[in-house]
């Protein structure tokens, strides 16, 4: 059932367009004609998402998850993103959302200080508002869909690539957006960690090559010449982590400089096999994506999430924290050259 407070600001709308879609999902409209005589209509539950970039593996595949979503719950899923890793170009299809008076609005940000106000223009507007793989905290998102926890992925990454490394050397991080909030918090932790744990290991640079893999590639190039000593990369997102690899594989430094990082499954498979990736830290990116639709739907109709949230048939028990309103996936997947092969993407 479709809240109060969008009813409110869409109602006159509603009211003259709303059809009845039997079978799915919905929110109910009760509107009143002109003889007196009462009428209800059926509006199908409109989720939108907008990934940071789309075209790219990673999101494609939160969108396929995403759709089995919306099939198998009967909502109406809208997946749109820029097609350069942009904030402004974000923020258009962001307001053009808001314009279209979607149930739920879930963002991947680009830039979260700058989509916090536009979120905030979209639950004034009525309508629910989340975050998914990408938070924007200070906001007014009412969820933030998380992959895995912070520090499950930090550590993950710099054990996975210290281990390869020995346990000690100097390794250089090329993450993506410079404002991506997800990515800045992992590298954060990946310092402390590194520090901590391993007093022989040294973070010796951090650049950012947006959401290109032949930008990754270059700069990781640039690192191994500048730094002759490097002997690891992680590549911090799903477009570097190939591209730190292929660096590696170019120039002949296969078992000399180790490389990780976050890519998807098949982009990775390649540079699992020959070496010169030693492990991709994930999730299950497609059930990231169905999680993202099923938040929507529940946001839009107001349910309140539990502590514990059975999703599907398919996923265990999700947990939410209420404090800091974050809906956790789970542990984060190590992914090698032994089970690469049984993700399809």
């Amino acid at each position: 059932m479709m809240k109060s407070k969008k009813a409110l600001v869409f109602g006159a709308i509603a009211a003259i367009t709303a059809m009845a879609l039997a079978g799915c999902t919905s929110r109910n409209d009760d509107t009143t004609d002109t003889s007196g005589s009462d009428s209800s209509s059926e509006e199908q539950v409109t989720v939108a998402f907008v990934p940071k970039l789309q075209g790219i593996p990673y999101f494609e595949a939160m969108n396929a998850g995403g759709e089995a979503a919306a099939e198998e719950l009967g909502i109406e899923w809208l997946y749109q993103g820029p097609t350069t890793a942009d904030a402004a170009a974000q923020a258009d299809i962001v307001r053009s959302f808001i314009q279209q008076g979607v149930d739920a609005l879930i963002v991947a940000p680009n830039d979260p200080d700058s989509m916090a106000p536009l979120l905030q223009e979209a639950a004034d507007a009525g309508i629910s508002v989340a975050t998914s793989d990408t938070d924007a905290p200070n906001s007014v998102r009412e969820v933030f869909v998380s992959q895995a926890s912070v520090e499950g992925i930090a550590h993950a990454l710099t054990d996975t690539l210290l281990s390869a490394m020995g346990g000690s050397g100097k390794y250089a991080i090329v993450s993506c957006g410079e404002t991506a909030a997800n990515l800045n918090s992992w590298i954060e932790v990946q310092e402390t960690y590194t520090a901590e744990n391993y007093p022989d290991a040294e973070i010796v640079d951090i650049v950012y090559a947006g959401e290109d893999q032949a930008a990754a590639t270059s700069m990781a190039t640039d690192l191994m010449n500048a730094h002759p000593d490097l002997t690891g990369l992680v590549g911090e997102c799903t477009s570097s982590a190939p591209g730190v690899a292929q660096a590696v594989q170019d120039a002949g430094k296969i078992g000399e400089v180790f490389t990780n990082g976050l890519g998807t499954p098949m982009s990775m498979a390649p540079y699992l096999k020959d070496g010169s990736s030693s492990a991709s830290i994930l999730w299950d990116v497609e059930a990231l994506g169905y999680l993202t639709a099923w938040t929507g739907l529940q946001l839009a109709e107001g349910n309140e999430l539990q502590a514990s949230n059975d999703v599907s048939a398919d996923l265990p028990a999700v947990e939410f924290d209420s404090e800091t309103k974050v809906l956790l996936l789970g542990p984060a997947l190590e992914i090698t050259a032994e089970n690469v092969d049984s993700f399809d993407y």
